[in-house]
Parts: structure tokens; C-alpha cells; sequence
């Protein structure tokens, strides 16, 4: 069984920063898409980067601002996110993915930016 576990998120003042991390109970990072999603109160839970290890795409709405990493000899994903606006509020979670059949989600961090 595979658990992810989020932390890193908090309080923060638009045009701040903040980095977010996830890891993973064994070594999976490497030989998976890995993926951060939000989900803004009241709101569907939207794709904010996903990796496949190769290369990573972002959605339009944080290209620039949040850089996805990931070390795997510590089997820890990272998103650093800067230039936080407060449309940025949302419980972020961290989700591992091979197949329909395995995929995992961490339990999410609350960010929360205030104007």
C-alpha cells in the first residue's frame, strides 16, 4: 500500500511564497506520473502540474509562478509556488498514478492567501 502525505501549506500574503511537499511511504516517484491538483472551496478539483519524469506541464493559470521538482532518492515530490495570488486558496493534494488501477492521493494541505 502506497501513502502520500502532503504538508507545507499554510498562511500567506498575496506575493508570497510558499513550498509544498509530498511524500511517499516507498520509492514509487520514479516510475510514475506524478501530478498536483487543488480544489478551491465549493469548486471541482482542477490540475495544477503533472510529471511523467521527462518532462512537466502546468496549467495556464500558475505557468510562471509554480515550479514542480521532485527527488526521488528522498521519495518526495515538491511545488514551489511564488507570486501567490489569493485565487490560489485551495486544499492542494499530491496524487501518483501508473494506471486505472493504481493511483493514490494524499490527504491534501490547505494553502490559503490572503489579499
Amino acid at each position: 500500500q502506497v501513502q502520500l502525505v502532503e504538508s507545507g501549506g499554510g498562511l500567506v500574503q498575496a506575493g508570497g511564497s510558499l513550498r509544498l511537499s509530498c511524500a511517499a511511504s516507498k520509492g514509487i516517484f520514479s516510475s510514475s506520473a506524478v501530478a498536483w491538483y487543488r480544489q478551491p472551496p465549493g469548486k471541482q478539483r482542477d490540475l495544477v502540474a503533472m510529471s511523467n519524469g521527462r518532462s512537466t506541464n502546468y496549467a495556464d493559470s500558475v505557468k510562471g509562478r509554480f515550479t514542480f521538482t521532485r527527488d526521488n532518492s528522498k521519495n518526495t515530490v515538491y511545488l514551489q509556488m511564488n507570486s501567490l495570488k489569493p485565487e490560489d486558496t485551495a486544499v492542494y493534494y499530491c496524487n501518483a498514478k501508473r494506471n486505472l488501477y493504481w493511483d493514490y492521493w494524499g490527504q491534501g494541505t490547505q494553502v490559503t492567501v490572503s489579499s
